[in-house]
């Protein structure tokens, strides 16, 4: 094997993943709100939970961005570690259609021939003005780059057959027994560690058995092999999550490892079924002892593609079937391995929902953003309650107590403000669709509000503390008229928070309740500067008084400026994304 065949084989490897990936992020960006709808079809019920880790993986063609973006939602609060488990168990099965994609089109029909012509296509979908067919683009060029991958590295594998003494050596490795299936599993583990992607390993392994490198069950122990493999990409991710993101990685490594135990307890039988199923199928039994490849266009070749693809669907689906049952169990157990650590200090400022980066698919990222962003809110609305209580305090101990409480909400606010937009900075570095894109823009807006929000709590305490500094203090009545304000901006933040949730659920229709609550806030600012100013013209206000009050007044209504803003930017973001 020359150094230019050595070249063009990991050149091959290379253009292969780069196009799953590329397919991946095409289908992610067409099917976003597909997506989105999955995810929100999560319940109590069991298969459920399955079918839609099924169908997500089927869609983004990636077990591990799959099993990544269900740890950074349990990471985020969105999904129980029960019911991340069951998605998990489903992602396992619908990976299992890249390896029937692949022996179907990639070797009985060499769709290769196909893949210029579709790479044209391609190109013309992606320089259209509309962003769902640039997506569709993306995903024909994509598809056409795998399998021109796939064509290339199957013609760059050298035929073993044409050096007997490297065919021996290999061979050789095939005949210690049950060694010899511990060997390959190894081998499938490993190189599924190195790519990172066990779709590809799962080509690689499908090509050395059509190329006779090795025998049937060596090439179904390497599948085995895989499933663990696969499993440290969602612990990687995991790494920099909770504790429950950690538990849901493991629960993926527990539910893998089990399946690998047991299909190697019933090895033989369990390769006996398989070859039953193909002879059923019309075709001859790959697990039989007389078995040998001839050639990969062959009717044995085609036997032993389908057979390891059967084997890798029915390893899943076995798998599910028995744990899906004992998913509490499973929960359970790693909750015992990974404890809640004794002494949990958090920042105050700490993010809640987003703690692992940028979700493995960008798509699904502004979840985690939304989530975030109404927890903001309700920080954000806990600052007004300080900032009420600081305006009917008139002990200056626990005045000061307040203001200082003001300070430290409005450096909350910045950090928050700081780390979401990192997150929104990384996942705007992906390829995302237009409709995410203008999500992630309307987002901007609004952690940049929410952080006004937070200013303008700090600034009500700085006009406070002149007003006690200068020994003025307000009347009951004053302070009747300031709390009745405060309660309209309490009511604003209600429905600002309520349309946030709306918008979450993708179920915000209008935001006339958001202009209602400013138009309250407006007038009375209105006719509270008019009573005041009449005041003064009648001598019966002081004047400095006055001011600190009307100071007030305005930044309470500055506050219902900035909420009307953010059910203003939510109601644009749904106009461009409908």
């Amino acid at each position: 094997m020359g150094i230019l065949q050595i070249f063009t084989l990991f050149g091959a490897m290379g253009m292969f993943l780069y196009g799953m990936n590329l397919m991946s992020s095409g289908l992610q960006k067409a099917a976003g709100d597909r997506l989105r709808g999955f995810l929100s079809a999560m319940t109590s019920n069991p298969f459920k939970r399955v079918m839609t880790g099924v169908g997500i993986t089927a869609l983004i063609q990636s077990s591990s961005a799959t099993t990544v973006m269900v740890v950074s939602f349990v990471n985020a609060g969105l999904l129980t570690l029960v019911q991340a488990i069951g998605v998990i168990m489903g992602a396992n099965i619908g990976t299992t259609i890249t390896a029937w994609m692949v022996s179907l089109l990639g070797f009985k029909a060499d769709i290769s021939i196909l893949a210029v012509p579709l790479m044209l296509l391609g190109f013309l979908f992606s320089n259209s003005k509309k962003g769902q067919q640039k997506n569709i683009g993306e995903l024909i060029v994509g598809f056409s780059l795998l399998f021109l991958g796939l064509s290339f590295m199957k013609e760059s594998v050298p035929d073993l057959r044409q050096t007997p003494e490297v065919l021996e050596f290999v061979r050789q490795w095939s005949g210690y027994g049950f060694w010899s299936v511990l060997i390959f599993l190894g081998v499938g583990t490993v190189l599924t560690l190195i790519l990172q992607s066990s779709s590809a390993t799962m080509a690689i392994t499908l090509i050395m058995l059509s190329m006779g490198w090795i025998p049937f069950p060596m090439a179904c122990a390497m599948v085995l092999g895989e499933n663990i493999g696969t499993t440290i990409t969602a612990n990687i991710a995991a790494s920099v999550g909770n504790v429950s993101a950690r538990r849901a990685a493991l629960s993926h490594t527990i539910f893998n490892v089990f399946g690998v135990i047991w299909a190697l307890a019933l090895f033989r039988p369990f390769l006996g079924l398989v070859g039953k199923i193909i002879e059923i199928m019309g075709y001859p039994n790959p697990a039989a002892d007389n078995f040998a490849v001839v050639d990969s266009n062959g009717t044995d070749g085609t036997a032993a593609l389908y057979g390891l693809s059967m084997l890798h669907t029915l390893f899943n689906v076995i798998n599910t079937i028995i744990l899906v049952w004992f998913t509490g169990l499973i929960a359970t157990v790693v909750s015992k391995f990974i404890k809640e650590p004794e002494h949990k200090e958090e920042k105050p400022y700490k993010l809640k929902y987003i703690n692992a980066g940028p979700l493995a698919t960008p798509e699904l990222a502004t979840e985690q953003a939304i989530k975030e962003i109404i927890h903001f809110a309700q920080i954000s609305r806990n600052g007004l309650g300080y900032a009420r209580a600081a305006i009917n305090e008139s002990d200056p101990d626990k005045f000061e107590e307040l203001r200082g409480k003001l300070v430290k909400y409005e450096e909350i606010s910045d950090r928050i403000e700081f780390e979401l937009a990192s997150f929104l900075n990384a996942v705007s570095e992906e390829e995302v669709s237009e409709a995410t894109s203008y999500k992630i823009k309307a987002m901007y807006k609004i952690i940049g509000e929410l952080e006004s929000l937070g200013d303008s709590g700090e600034s009500i305490s700085r006009i406070l503390s002149r007003r006690n500094i200068h020994n003025k203090s307000f009347d009951q009545d004053t302070i009747k008229r300031i709390n009745a304000m405060v309660d309209l901006v309490d009511s604003a933040y209600s429905v600002m928070i309520s349309n946030l949730n709306l918008a979450e659920r993708s179920e915000l229709g209008e935001i006339t309740n958001a202009y209602a609550a400013e138009e309250r806030i407006n007038k009375l600012r209105d006719n509270l500067r008019e009573e005041e100013i009449n005041s003064l013209e009648d001598n019966r206000k002081n004047y400095q008084t006055s001011v600190y009050y009307m100071d007030i007044i305005s930044e309470l209504e500055k506050m219902g400026d900035f909420m009307i803003n953010i059910s203003q930017a939510l109601y644009k973001c749904k106009i461009k994304v409908s």
